[in-house]
Parts: structure tokens; sequence; C-alpha cells
């Protein structure tokens, strides 16, 4: 008869107790490390008096279901009533590496559940140097690094949006001290066509991969796009070389035409002075000969100003003396001149034994052109005619 009351009392226990069953969710968490990690346990009723939260096996925090969340010594752990108002969420502020384990949710001599905690960690990826410029055909090399992750993280290249082949390119992983992983691949393009070229790095805590980004400009390719531009610096090319050509041309005309005028100098004086004094019995004499110290150039000229300076010295005079035995010789000589006079010009003509013969001489003064007729009989004879003329030079 004793036996029976303590029968009633423990299967009312045991009714209370499959009542006051509970959830936990969720059971399985990754987060980064920093952030914050919630887990909510739930009660299937109000019959519980206290909830204990483990962490990693260590009480962490402590709810009363009459007043709430006791004080803890852990800042970095609350609790908040959700909007089931007996469900509670247990808050991991800023998750560390430290934190990764297991959560239990105690309901004190009714329930236990539990679940796990993973805390990965974001590190680096970054291309290897800059944007790079190649001719169409030429393989260009990219390397990618990812340095800093928790666990190894998964490595992916892409070529303008579209993903790489995992054959085509390799990859190689260390881990550091700290149970961080550095990871290299390496990816062989050829230059077909200017691309965007991304390597991207990835944990499962991240919602978005870690994206590192480089240029890859053909030259051919670009071009090709310049098309447009093709025709206009093509035009502009072309005039540019035929003003350059029509330049050209009218430099070598002008320097043509200086050379021809220079040369031209000295028949240009011959005909200037026979304009001026016709053919004269002179100028017949000395058969077109001209005196070589006139010039017809201007004032300005440096050839004029070193004549004028050749007038002005006094002219030392050669005699010719004729030499017997010679008949019907005609000759014309440049006279000798000193050292500060100006040329002088001889012709002489032997008429034949026993007939007259005479002889010619001229030179140039300051300002007149004279002439010396000597005429010389087969007697010894001999007769002298002076001309003078005015050159008008001053």
């Amino acid at each position: 008869m004793d036996i029976l009351p303590l029968l009633v009392v423990l299967l009312s226990c045991r009714i209370e107790a499959v009542g006051a069953q509970m959830k936990l969710s969720p059971l399985t968490l990754t987060v980064l490390r920093g952030k914050e990690a919630n887990f909510t346990c739930s009660p299937s009723n109000n019959k519980w008096t206290v909830m204990v939260w483990l962490l990693n096996g260590v009480a962490t925090l402590t709810i009363s279901n009459e007043s709430g969340p006791l004080p803890t010594v852990n800042p970095n752990v609350t609790a908040v009533k959700s909007k089931d108002k007996n469900s509670w969420v247990f808050v991991l502020k800023k998750t560390e590496r430290d934190n990764e384990g297991s959560v239990t949710c105690d309901l004190q001599g009714i329930d236990r559940k539990t679940a796990s905690l993973f805390v990965q960690e974001k590190g680096s990826v970054t291309i290897s140097g800059e944007n790079r410029l190649a001719f169409k055909g030429q393989p260009v090399l990219f390397e990618c690094r990812a340095a800093g992750w928790y666990p190894q993280p998964v490595l992916q290249w892409q070529v303008n949006g579209k993903m790489v082949n995992e054959a085509e390119y390799n990859i190689s992983s260390e881990e550091s001290g700290k149970s961080l992983f550095t990871v290299t691949s390496n990816l062989s393009v050829t230059a077909a066509k200017s691309s965007h070229v991304d390597c991207l790095a990835s944990v499962s805590a991240l919602t978005t991969p870690l994206n590192s980004s480089i240029r890859l400009t053909v030259v051919a390719e670009e071009v090709q796009e310049d098309d447009d531009c093709t025709f206009p610096v093509a035009l502009v090319a072309s005039l540019s070389a035929l003003l350059l050509l029509a330049l050209l041309c009218i430099c070598t005309v002008l320097c043509y035409r200086q050379t021809r005028r220079a040369k031209a100098n000295p028949q240009e004086a011959i005909r200037f002075d026979q304009s001026v004094y016709g053919r004269s019995p002179v100028a017949e004499a000395t058969e077109g000969k001209v005196n070589l110290g006139y010039s017809s150039e201007g004032a300005t000229d440096a050839a004029y100003s070193e004549l004028i300076a050749a007038m002005r010295s006094q002219m030392d005079f050669v005699s010719f003396h004729k030499r017997p035995g010679l008949c019907g010789v005609s000759r014309f000589e440049e006279g000798a001149v000193s050292a500060r006079s100006a040329p002088i010009s001889t012709a002489r003509s032997d008429r034949g034994c026993g007939r007259p013969s005479w002889i010619l001489r001229s030179h140039a003064g300051f300002g007149s052109l004279t002439f010396y007729v000597s005429q010389i009989f087969p007697s010894g004879v001999t007769g002298k005619t002076t001309l003078k003329s005015d050159t008008g030079l001053s």
C-alpha cells in the first residue's frame, strides 16, 4: 500500500518532464571571426525553472524562468527573449577562434540539447602586378595569392565573368603557426582579346567571395577597336607628307636658281658692260674680253666692296715688249699685277712682217676705265692713243 503513492508521484514527474521538452536551433552555425553568433532555445511549455547555456562544456549564462538572465562574468555573452515569449536567444557578441565548438542549452532536470559553432577567418586575395599589355597570341601568366585564411579557402579564376576550368590552373597551399592558410595559384592565358581577369577566394561563412581583378589589354585588338580613328589619322599623315614634299621641292628649286644666278654673275657683268659701252673698237680689239676687275653687282654686294678697294689701289703696269720675228700673230694676255694693283688686260696683234702692229693695254682706276693703244710701224715709229671711259662708280 505504501508503494502505490510513490509510483503515482514518479509518474506525475515523468509526465511533467515529457511535457517540458524543448528545441535548439540552429544545430550548426558557421560565422566569421568577429561576427555575432545566435542560438535559440525553445521549451515546449512554460513548466521549466532554470535554463543554463554552456560553451564548450563550460556554463556561460543562466536564465531564470521568473527573473530572466542572471549576472555573468563574461561580458561577451547575453540573452534576449524572442517573439515567442517562451523562447530565449543566446547571443555571443563577438566570436573568436577559441569559441569554436559546442553550444548547449540545458533545461535543468528536464532536457538538454547541443549545437555546433564554427568560426572562420577571412584573409586577403591579390593578383600580383599591375594591368597587363600583350600582343595577340602571346601567353600571359597571372599569379594569385590568398593569405591569412581559416580554413583553407577555395580559390577560383574568372575571365570576363566566366569560370575557368580547374584543370587550367594549379593551386598550392601552406599553413602558418596560427592555423592560418595561404593559397597560391597560377593561371596562363593566351592573349586573344582584351579581358578582365578575376581571382576569387572564399570560405563557407562568406556570402560573397573576396575578389581581386586585373585588366589584360591586347594591342592588336585595340587597333581594330579604334578603326574609326584610323582613316583620319592616315589622312592627316598623308597630307603632312605631301606638304613636306612640296616644301622640299620649293627649297630645291630656290637653291638651284640661286646657284645658277651665282654662276651667271660673270656673264651678267659682261652683258651689262656691253649694254653700257656697246661694241667699241677696243672691245673688238680685245676679242670680247672684259676687265675682270669690274662687277655689276649692287652696292651691298661683298664682291663689289672688294672691287672698290682694289680700284682705289695704285696700279702698277707691266710692260710688254715686241718680240721680233713673229708675223701674223694675235694674242691676248692677262697683265701681271703688283701686290697693290688691280688686274691688267693686254691684247697684242702682229699684222705681219712689214706691216704695222699694235698693242692694247687696259686698266681700271677709281671711277674710270682707261685703254692704251700703241701702234708700231715697221720703221720703228710708235703712235699712242688713250681712250678713257667714266664708269660712274664712286
